[in-house]
C-alpha cells in the first residue's frame, strides 16, 4: 500500500500522524500544504476536494483520503496491528484514549491557527491577548493530564506502560507547542520526563517539525 500524508511542519495534528507512522515502520511519502503560503493551499479548491474540513493532514491510501489526525492514527493501528498504539484490555485502551483526548479535543481546538487567527483579525484581540488565550487553556489542560499521569500505576517510561501509544502521540505535539509559547513545564514533571522518553526514540526525532522537508528554519 502506498501512503501519502499531505500536512505540514508545524501542525501538530500533521506531527502525530508523522509520529504514528514512524512507530509502526511504515514507508510514506510526505506532501506539504503550507497554512500560510498564499493565503493557505488548504483552503484550495483542489485541497477541499481531498478534505472539505480544509484542514490538514490529509492521509491517502492508495486512493483513499483520510482525515482527522486520531482516526488516521486508529486506521493505521487496525490495518498495522504491529507495534500496538492501544493496550490489549479495554479498560486500559479507554485510559489511553482519555489522556488522547484531552489533548486533541479539550486542549488543540481551542489554540489552533484558524481559532488563534480568528480572534486577532475577527475579534480585533491584541497579540498578547491572543496569547494569553493560547497559554491559559493549554496549561489548563496540561494540569489535568499531569494530574492523570501522576496518579497513575499504569504510567511508565510512557503514558501507559513501557512502550509508547496513542497518549504519547497527541502529547509530544501539544508540549512542543507549549514550548513554542514559552509556557513554564515545571509544574509538570511527569510530562516533561515523558516528553524527554519520546524524542530519545528516532520515531519521535524523525517527526520533528524542524526535521521536516516545508520546514522554515
Amino acid at each position: 500500500m502506498t501512503l501519502v500524508l499531505h500536512g505540514y511542519w508545524r501542525s501538530s495534528t500533521s506531527y502525530r500522524v508523522r509520529i504514528a507512522l514512524n512507530l509502526k515502520g511504515l514507508p510514506w511519502i510526505y506532501e506539504s500544504v503550507s497554512l500560510v503560503k498564499d493565503g493557505g493551499e488548504h483552503k484550495t479548491a483542489a485541497f477541499a476536494a481531498m478534505n472539505p474540513q480544509k484542514l490538514v493532514p490529509v492521509l491517502d491510501a492508495d486512493g483513499t483520503m483520510l482525515t482527522q489526525s486520531l482516526a488516521i492514527v486508529e486506521y493505521l493501528e487496525e490495518t498495522y496491528p504491529s507495534p500496538p498504539l492501544l493496550p490489549t484490555t479495554a479498560s486500559e485502551r479507554a485510559k489511553v484514549r482519555a489522556l488522547a483526548l484531552v489533548v486533541a479535543c479539550e486542549i488543540h481546538p481551542l489554540s489552533n491557527l484558524r481559532v488563534l487567527s480568528h480572534l486577532t483579525n475577527e475579534l480585533g484581540l491584541a497579540a498578547s491577548a491572543k496569547d494569553e488565550w493560547y497559554r491559559h487553556w493549554v496549561r489548563e489542560g496540561m494540569h489535568a493530564v499531569e494530574a492523570m499521569l501522576a496518579g497513575s500505576q499504569d504510567t511508565g517510561a510512557f503514558c501507559h506502560g513501557e512502550a509508547p501509544t496513542l497518549a504519547d502521540v497527541c502529547l509530544v505535539p501539544q508540549v512542543y507547542n507549549a514550548q513554542r509559547y514559552k509556557i513554564d513545564l515545571a509544574p509538570y514533571p511527569t510530562i516533561e520526563r515523558i516528553y524527554a522518553a519520546c524524542l530519545a526514540l528516532p520515531a519521535f526525532a524523525d517527526a520533528s517539525p524542524e526535521n521536516q522537508p516545508d520546514a522554515i528554519q
